[in-house]
C-alpha cells in the first residue's frame, strides 16, 4: 500500500483523500496478497478528483513502477460501482515446486484427482479467538495438475475464503506426503467476481 501511495504521489495523480484528522489516499486492493506469495493478477481501486484521460493516468503510474511491477490496464468505473474488495468471489493460483517436489508429476496428478473426488474435506480452522471444523470441498472449484504444478480455482473473499496453503497441506498429508511450506512457490493468477447468473468472471472483464 505504501509503495502505491508513493508512486501515485510521484506520478502527480489527483487522488482523493479521506476526511478527518489523519487523511489518507483512497486506495483499496481487491484482495491483499498473502505474505510469501507472488502475483500476476492484482486489482487496485483508486478514487481520483478528476481524470481527463485514463490512458495518461495509466502511463503516468506505469512510469513510476519498479522493475517487476507493471500496470497492465486501467479503466474508469461507473460512479456508483461496488469496490473490487466487496465483489471478489474466487481466485486462481499456480502452486509449483522449483525444487524438492514431494512426489512425481504422475503421483501429483493422481493425488489431486483423488482429493477432489471426495464429497467432504473437513479441516480444523484456527483463528486468534477460536477453532472450528470447516468443510473446504465446496470451496474448491477446480484443481488439476499440469507437470510439476497444481492449478487451483477456489473461493476467495468475505463470504468464503480458502487459502491455497491450507488446501496444499491437507492434500499432501492425505496422501502420506510431507508438507514443507517453504518449498512451494504460490502465484496468484487472477481474481474473479460472480455475475448475477452465478458465473465467475475475471475482475478485468466484470461490468456489474
Amino acid at each position: 500500500m505504501r509503495y502505491f501511495q508513493k508512486a501515485i504521489r510521484r506520478a502527480g495523480i489527483p487522488v482523493s483523500f479521506s476526511q478527518g484528522y489523519h487523511p489518507h489516499q483512497l486506495l483499496t486492493f481487491a484482495s491483499p496478497l498473502g505474505v510469501g506469495m507472488e502475483s500476476s493478477g492484482e486489482y487496485l481501486d483508486i478514487e481520483v478528483e478528476e481524470c481527463s484521460s485514463i490512458e495518461e493516468l495509466q502511463e503516468a503510474l506505469e512510469a513510476q513502477m519498479a522493475e517487476g511491477i507493471d500496470v497492465l490496464s486501467a479503466r474508469i468505473l461507473p460512479e456508483h460501482a461496488a469496490n473490487a474488495m466487496s465483489i471478489v468471489a474466487a481466485a486462481d493460483y499456480r502452486l509449483g515446486w522449483p525444487q524438492n517436489m514431494p512426489c512425481t508429476a504422475d503421483e501429483l496428478a493422481q493425488l489431486a484427482a483423488q482429493f477432489t473426488a471426495q464429497d467432504s474435506i473437513p479441516i480444523l480452522k484456527k483463528t486468534k479467538k477460536h477453532e472450528r471444523v470447516v468443510d473446504i470441498r465446496p470451496m474448491i472449484y477446480d484443481l488439476r495438475a499440469e507437470g510439476s504444478s497444481l492449478y487451483l480455482r477456489c473461493a476467495s473473499g468475505s463470504e468464503a475464503n480458502l487459502k491455497p496453503q491450507q488446501l496444499l497441506e491437507t492434500m499432501l498429508r492425505s496422501g502420506g506426503l510431507e508438507y514443507n511450506p517453504y518449498a512451494c512457490l504460490i502465484t496468484r493468477l487472477d481474481l474473479f467476481a460472480r455475475t448475477k447468473d452465478g458465473q465467475l468472471v475475471s475482475l478485468e472483464k466484470y461490468n456489474g
